[in-house]
Parts: C-alpha cells; sequence; structure tokens
C-alpha cells in the first residue's frame, strides 16, 4: 500500500554561536501538547519550540548551535545530546543489524527503511508528481521542491536550503572549512562532489563540453556556471555597487573591493592582497618565482 504524506513545518537554523534562553513567567502561556499538560515556559527564540524544564531547551539549543559535548567512547564520535549518544550506542552492540549485508543502525525503524532499500519497496508517494520514495524522510525533503520551501536559512548570507546537510555544506564558504582532502597532491575541498570532481584532474576525466567553445569541465554544474558566459546570464549582484557576475565566487572577490579584505599574504615580505592571482604576479615580478615554484607554493 502506497502512502502519502502531507508536509506542514517550519525550521530556521541560524548558525549563532550561542542562543538567548527565554525564561517567561506566565505558565498559562505555553505550547499545546496532546499527550500531557505540563506548563512549558521555556522558549527557544530561534525555532519557538517550548520546553517544561531549562535543561531540555539546553539539549534542544545544541542542534542550533552545533554544539556536541557527548562522545562515544568506541568510535569518538559526537552528539547534541544523551540519547542521540545512546540511539548511537546500538550499532556496537549489533542490536538493529540488517541480516543481508550487516550493517547495523540505532534505531528498528532505521533498520526497516534500510531494509527497504534490499527489497526495492517505496510506499512513500508524493501526492503531486507520484514519484514513490523509501522512507517518508524522503518524501519530506522531496515535496519542498514543489512547494518551493527552503527551510534551511544562512544567517551570513540570506541563501537558503531544502535540507539542513546543504546548509552545513554552504556554511564551508564562510567558515573556510575544507575537511575532504585529495590524497594525490593534498589539495583540500569544502564538499566530497568537489573532491570527486578534482580527482578527474587526475584522471583527466572532464566528460562535460560547452557546445559553444568545446571547453570540457569534469563536473555538469561547472558546465553550466561557464555558459552563463555565452548566455550573458550575471545572477550574483552586488549589493553595494550594484555589479553583476556569472559565478558565486566572483562576487565574492568582488566583495572584498568594498570590504577591504586582502586573505592572501606573501610569505617572504607580507604584502598582502585580495585575489590569489594577484598574489602570484607579485611573486613573479618582485620575488622571481617560476611557474614550478607558484605551483609548489599552492600545494604546500
Amino acid at each position: 500500500m502506497i502512502a502519502s504524506v502531507t508536509v506542514s513545518s517550519c525550521v530556521y537554523y541560524t548558525g549563532e554561536s550561542s542562543v538567548e534562553i527565554k525564561f517567561e513567567a506566565d505558565s498559562s502561556d505555553h505550547t499545546e501538547h496532546s499527550h500531557d499538560d505540563k506548563p512549558r515556559p521555556y522558549l527557544c527564540t530561534v525555532c519557538d519550540k517550548r520546553f517544561a524544564t531549562k535543561t531540555s531547551l539546553k539539549v534542544h539549543r545544541n542542534r542550533h548551535t552545533g554544539e556536541k559535548f557527548f562522545s562515544c567512547a568506541q568510535c569518538e564520535k559526537r552528539f547534541p545530546s544523551q540519547s542521540g549518544l545512546c540511539q548511537h550506542m546500538n550499532i556496537h552492540t549489533d542490536k538493529y543489524k540488517c541480516t543481508e549485508c550487516g550493517k547495523c543502525f540505532t534505531s528498528s525503524h532505521g533498520l526497516a527503511d534500510h531494509r527497504r532499500r534490499h527489497s526495492g519497496q517505496k510506499p512513500f508517494e508524493c501526492t503531486v508528481c507520484s514519484k514513490q520514495f523509501t522512507t517518508s524522510a524522503e518524501l519530506v525533503v522531496h515535496s519542498r521542491i514543489h512547494s518551493g520551501e527552503k527551510l534551511y536559512k544562512c544567517h551570513i548570507c540570506d541563501n537558503s536550503f531544502n535540507q539542513f546537510g546543504g546548509l552545513q555544506v554552504h556554511m564551508r564558504v564562510h567558515t573556510g572549512e575544507k575537511p575532504y582532502a585529495c590524497h594525490v597532491c593534498d589539495k583540500v575541498f569544502g564538499s566530497s562532489p568537489n573532491l570527486n570532481a578534482h580527482m578527474r584532474v587526475h584522471k583527466e576525466q572532464k566528460p562535460y563540453k560547452c557546445h559553444v567553445c568545446d571547453k570540457a569541465f569534469g563536473r555538469s554544474d561547472s558546465l553550466n556556471t561557464h555558459e552563463r558566459i555565452h548566455r550573458g546570464e550575471k545572477p550574483y549582484k552586488c549589493r553595494i555597487c550594484d555589479n553583476a557576475f556569472s559565478q558565486f565566487g566572483s562576487l565574492q572577490v568582488h566583495m572584498r573591493v568594498h570590504t577591504g579584505e586582502k586573505p592572501y599574504t606573501c610569505s617572504l615580505c607580507n604584502k598582502r592582497f585580495s585575489q590569489s592571482c594577484h598574489l602570484q604576479q607579485h611573486k613573479r615580478r618582485v620575488h622571481c618565482y617560476t611557474t614550478d615554484e607558484l605551483k609548489q607554493d599552492e600545494n604546500v
């Protein structure tokens, strides 16, 4: 039997390092809960959920801040709550283990979802386009395509995303975090797709070709971005001077004109530059760097 799901939810992630804990003395003002009638005077100021105790609010707050205080002694994974850690420990006890492939899960629900992947069952159907999914969570995420919902918002640049994972990857643009390293040349990347695309450089694979100029790319999204040049599209606009760019990275570089930021420093004379290409030109002209020496610097 196919199940359909109607989705109505609202989540807002601020990315703030701290979230205000607000206590309201009027205990009559609390969220309705069908399963109990406890007063819930502790309000999360990020998502407006309410809690009966200050401790419960603090645990919930970790979801917004990303703090993970509870560490697994066996594999060192970390979790924002004690309950999350307890669920995770089921993996090490083989309590919920798939008999077909041996993969372990934190709950019976997770194991049931996984078993459908072996059987090919997709009981959750989109009421708009009739596409079917293995889990209700996949259907929930898919339904946002039709509704235009992008519930996870970046607090820095106002970009928004259908999935929390998309926001997490995006935040690395602002933090500079690059957790994915190439094992061949040690270059690092903010996402696994970017690393996978980079690996084609070593394999010399560029399957995506521009039909206008025959330039080739390792990723389809890189080709799409390139083709904006031929179409004259410049969707990324500067909010200060109205300059527009075909790539988001070009806008980021341009913004340094207004902010005065100069993140590239010469290791020889400490002179600073707003763009890496300007630093390379400086090293060639002032310090007589060769092309090989510049490449070696990039891989350090």
